[in-house]
């Protein structure tokens, strides 16, 4: 299955052309190689993906040609959701 497919089936992000975007912006990570929308997902494969300051990596575990919105999580395992970029921490 193609990757933008997977991305907005599995509703990780909701418009096959956003998902297709982000890919070819070079911010999907596909088993730690850089990945673009056409790209084959396989299952067991791992996704990185970055959203501006918010990485999400996560693991296939199926594929389905359509879903329900109550099981398109079923899709994936979210190995980590980790923040990036500026830290407020500096008391500005």
């Amino acid at each position: 299955m193609r990757l933008d497919k997977f991305l907005k089936i599995s509703r990780i992000i909701k418009r096959r052309a956003v998902a297709k975007e982000v890919a070819d912006k070079g911010r999907i990570q596909v088993n730690g190689k850089l990945a673009k929308s056409s790209t084959d997902i396989k299952i067991g494969d791992q996704l990185r993906i970055q959203f501006g300051n918010k990485v999400l990596e996560v693991a296939v575990e199926e594929l389905h040609e359509s879903t329900k919105k109550e099981d398109a999580a079923k899709m994936y395992r979210i190995i980590s959701e980790t923040r990036v970029g500026n830290n407020d921490n500096n008391g500005n």
